[in-house]
Order: structure tokens, then sequence, then C-alpha cells
């Protein structure tokens, strides 16, 4: 006698009791990362932070911006600074009197939230935070892995130079995706890399409507300003980036 096996799939199929209905499962299920970056949006409130977490590929400028913010008394910022290896950036702003503490990765090529909790609690150790408005995140650099990983920031700033091209938009959408506001770094060498500030703003539209875009030059203190009051805006609306990362 032969017996008929049928699939489980098939068996289901066949079976008329059964009211077939087709269900989209749309919610995501948090991972521990995400977790983690929920609690520390509630440490920041408490602490009286507002979080900035600047992404970009390496030598786009985000140390530069920042020992240019610290020229600026009006602008009182703490930073974590990610980095594979070294603390140079860190040194770079101490030596500029910016309280800053270094996360070395190792082999990771972006920063996660429980390092952040971790570093943050070695910064509260040399730095008093009630006289801090501001804590800037300065990622690893790199246009692909911090893109992944929410760290609880109010905003998301991704940095492009100049000296890069102006095709990085779409060929790294991820990352752009993700920005509350677009930095174009090293804006004084503009004209002699052939960057196209009209296709970035164009390439930027695509993936994301109405993302404001700053053309920032270390030399010229307009650019800085403009930035930091965009900045100061958003903190004072009390913005929280709606991006899902």
């Amino acid at each position: 006698m032969q017996i008929d096996i049928k699939s489980r799939e098939a068996r289901l199929a066949d079976n008329p009791t059964l009211e077939k209905k087709s269900i989209d499962v749309v919610s995501k299920i948090l991972s521990k990362n995400d977790i983690k970056a929920n609690e520390l949006r509630q440490r920041y409130k408490e602490l009286g932070l507002y979080v900035i977490n600047l992404m970009s590929s390496p030598g786009s400028g985000k140390t530069t911006f920042l020992e240019s913010l610290s020229q600026r008394r009006d602008f009182r910022f703490c930073v974590l600074e990610g980095d594979l290896q070294t603390n140079r950036d860190a040194q770079r702003l101490m030596d500029k009197g910016v309280s800053a503490y270094q996360i070395t990765t190792g082999e990771a090529c972006h920063l996660e939230a429980a390092m952040i909790e971790s570093a943050l609690n070695k910064l509260q150790e040399q730095c008093d935070m009630a006289q801090m408005d501001y804590l800037f995140i300065e990622n690893v650099g790199n246009l692909v892995c911090p893109a992944s990983y929410d760290l609880g920031a109010h905003l998301n700033i991704v940095l492009l130079s100049t000296t890069e091209g102006d095709d990085k938009i779409l060929k790294y959408p991820t990352m752009f995706m993700c920005a509350d506001a677009v930095i174009i770094s090293k804006a004084d060498v503009m004209e002699y890399m052939g960057f196209s500030v009209e296709r970035a703003r164009a390439d930027l539209a695509q993936l994301k409507a109405n993302v404001p875009l700053f053309l920032l030059s270390s030399k010229q203190e307009q650019s800085i300003e403009s930035v930091c009051n965009f900045i100061a805006q958003k903190r004072a609306q009390n913005y929280q980036s709606t991006h899902k990362f």
C-alpha cells in the first residue's frame, strides 16, 4: 500500500475548516542596541544634554569642526570620540579646553549604544554635566556601519567633504537617509575639487525631502555660525530625530 505523505503546507491548504489570512508583520522587534538607545534618551534628558551624532567617512573634518566650536564661549559642549585606535582626536579637543573621552573600538567600524553608556560614565567623572548644553558623539569614520546603530541622539548630522566627490550621497544612501542635516565640509576648496552642490542637493532630495544642507569651512566663521544656530534652534524646539535605524 502506498502512503500519500503531504507536506505541512499542503495539508493546511486542503483543510476546509481553516480561514486563510495573509498577515503582514510590520512592527520591529527591538534589538539590544535599540533598548539601550532608548535608555540613553532618558539619561540625556536627566543630564539636560542635547545630543548630536556626527557621522562621516574618515578625514571629513568632524574633529576640526568641533575644534572651531571650542572657540565659541556661548556653545557649551563635551565630546565622546570614536576611533578604531589611538586617542589623537580626543587629545586634540582636550588641548582646546574641551572635555572629551576617547572610545577605542578596536576592529568595530561603528559605535553602539552600550559603548556610549560606558563612555558617558567616564566622561561624567571628568566633566560637570550641569555646565554643558550639548554632547557631541563623533562616530567612527565610516559611511556604512554607523548608519545602522541608534545612539539615542537628538540630531544625526552627516558630513561630506568636497574632497570625497559629489557622488557619494547616492552611493551610500543608508547613511544619508538617517541625516537630520548634511554638512558639506572643506567648502573653501570646492572649486578646485569640481564639487557640485546642486548635484549633492538633488541626490539628497531623492532620498529624503527637506534635509537642511550647510556649506562649512573652518576658515569661514559665518559658515560655522550657521551650523551652530541650526543646532541651537533644534535644541530650543526640543527636536528629536524620527529616523528609525
